[in-house]
């Protein structure tokens, strides 16, 4: 009975469950129904919406459109306008440039037509001069009696005269004013050089004398037999001369280095009081060890005081050498290291090589130094040594030239040269007796009254200078110029002097009238 209510009430509630379900679908399907149908609806007003949106737009645009167009078609006639404008200008321009062109045209045809007619008349009148100029040339050739070549000739040989006359001319104004200018600049660069280098004017010499406290020390010195003094001199190799003269010894010696090793001998001698060959011999090598010391020190105080580096130690010793000797009474060390300061001033103001002229300088007079063991003349020799240690070949070739045996092919030879001549011959530099003095200027003199055609003949500036005053009658300009040529290598070739004579031939015609 239970069972069969359960059954029944599980069938009632299935079949409720049923219904309810199919009830429930139908509502759905009703409420999607009427929603479908309002969007529908609403789909239909927003289609329509739509469409009166659109023609409105559309009716917009259209408008829109109307007045671009209008715009735009207005511009566009406006723009014809302008250009139709512009093209009847651009027309008028072209119509009148063609009637200018015209015009042009026309006148040039004229003007061909003139240079035609002028053309034909300039042929007539050319073959009229030519058959002129014809005549006049056989009439001209037949009373010059020269053909037209001939007289073409004649007439470039006059012209070939006068223009090498011309040339002449101003060439020789060319070197007259050349060489003017040019011995300013060299006087110049020389004064500048002399005024830079400021030497003393009197040299240091070698001194022969030694001093003696007082004359008894002759006895000493001379020695039982004489044993002290022949000891002295055959160590030295200088002869000592002790006469009357009160308290003092001469030192007699061709070679200044022993003369010199003998003076500190024998000065050491006589402050040491003990006198005697042993003594002597032991006097003279520490003297000559002095010497040794001295000539390395004067080399190597020389090439500072120059500023030249780098030259052979034996070279230094040769340098050094020279403080010990003299020409004409001029140091030759302090010679060569002046020599050395004025070619180094002139180099720099000619902008050539300032060491080569220092070192050329310097080196110059070496061989002065050895000229005692070595024969050939003392240029050849410091030649010979330069280039013995090493010297470049342009400051052997200025060292050789600087006495014009050789001829100068480098600016430095010249300026080596010229400081040579240069710091021989200022006043004070050297000096000589007043016997060998007036000898030199009388030989001077002398030599040049023998020419031919030479009145007088005057030496001047002591020495440096000879005018002579030649016969106008016998001696003519040119023969001048040949006569001071001649007088100078006769002076070279006879005289021995300092530094360099200058020959002035001076020739004088006078005409002399009385006014009565």
């Amino acid at each position: 009975m239970k069972t069969g209510y359960m059954l029944l009430t599980i069938i009632t509630a299935i079949i409720s469950l049923l219904i309810g379900a199919i009830l429930g679908y139908l509502f759905r399907k009703s409420t999607a129904e009427a929603k479908i149908k309002s969007a529908e609806e609403e789909a239909v007003k927003i289609v329509e919406e739509g469409k009166r949106a659109a023609d409105n737009t559309k009716r917009e645009a259209l408008v829109e459109a109307r007045e671009e167009v209008q715009k735009m078609r207005a511009e566009l006639n406006q723009e014809i306008k302008e250009r139709r404008l512009e093209s009847q200008q651009t027309e008028r321009r072209l119509l009148q440039r063609e009637e200018v062109l015209d015009r042009r045209t026309e006148n040039l045809e004229r003007k061909e037509e003139n240079i035609a007619r002028k053309e034909t008349d300039l042929k007539k009148q050319k073959a009229e001069l030519q058959e002129l100029y014809d005549k006049q040339l056989k009439e001209l050739e037949r009373l010059a009696s020269l053909t037209s070549d001939e007289a073409r000739e004649l007439l470039l040989n006059q012209v070939r005269d006068e223009v090498e006359t011309d040339m002449a001319r101003i060439i020789r104004d060319a070197e007259e004013k050349t060489k003017d200018e040019s011995e300013k600049k060299a006087q110049e660069i020389i004064s500048v050089a002399i005024q830079r280098c400021a030497a003393d004017h009197v040299a240091e010499t070698t001194v022969s004398v030694v001093n003696l406290p007082n004359d008894e020390m002759k006895g000493r010195i001379i020695g039982r037999e004489g044993r002290n003094i022949r000891a002295l001199e055959s160590l030295t190799g200088i002869n000592l001369i002790i006469d009357d003269t009160p308290e003092a010894v001469i030192l007699s010696g061709f070679d200044p280095i022993r003369r010199e090793t003998a003076r500190l001998a024998l000065e050491k001698l006589i402050q040491d009081g003990r006198i005697h060959p042993a003594r002597i011999e032991e006097m003279v090598e520490k003297s000559r060890k002095e010497i040794d010391t001295t000539i390395r020190e004067q080399g190597e105080q020389a090439t500072f005081e120059v500023g030249v580096h780098g030259i052979h130690p034996e070279l230094i010793r040769y340098v050094g050498r020279l403080y010990y000797r003299t020409s004409y009474g001029q140091n030759v060390l302090k010679h060569s290291v002046e020599v050395a300061h004025l070619a180094a001033l002139m180099a720099a103001d000619l902008g050539v090589d300032v060491n080569i002229a220092k070192r050329a300088g310097l080196l110059h007079d070496i061989g002065k130094a050895a000229d005692q063991d070595v024969e050939g003349t003392h240029h050849q020799i410091s030649a010979d040594l330069a280039k013995r240690y090493k010297e470049s070949p342009e400051v052997v070739h200025a060292i050789l030239a600087h006495h014009g045996d050789v001829e100068a092919k480098t600016v430095e030879a010249v300026l080596v040269a010229a400081a040579d001549a240069i710091s021989a011959a200022r006043p004070g530099a050297r000096r000589e007796t007043l016997e060998s003095y007036i000898k030199r200027l009388e030989k001077l003199e002398a030599i040049a009254d023998g020419f031919d055609g030479v009145d007088k003949s005057y030496a001047i500036q002591a020495g440096r200078e000879i005018r002579i005053i030649v016969k106008p009658d016998r001696v003519d300009d040119v023969h001048s110029t040949l006569l001071a040529r001649d007088i100078s290598k006769k002076i070279e070739e006879e005289l021995e002097y300092p530094g360099q004579i200058k020959i002035t031939v001076i020739r004088e015609t006078r005409a002399v009238e009385y006014a009565k």
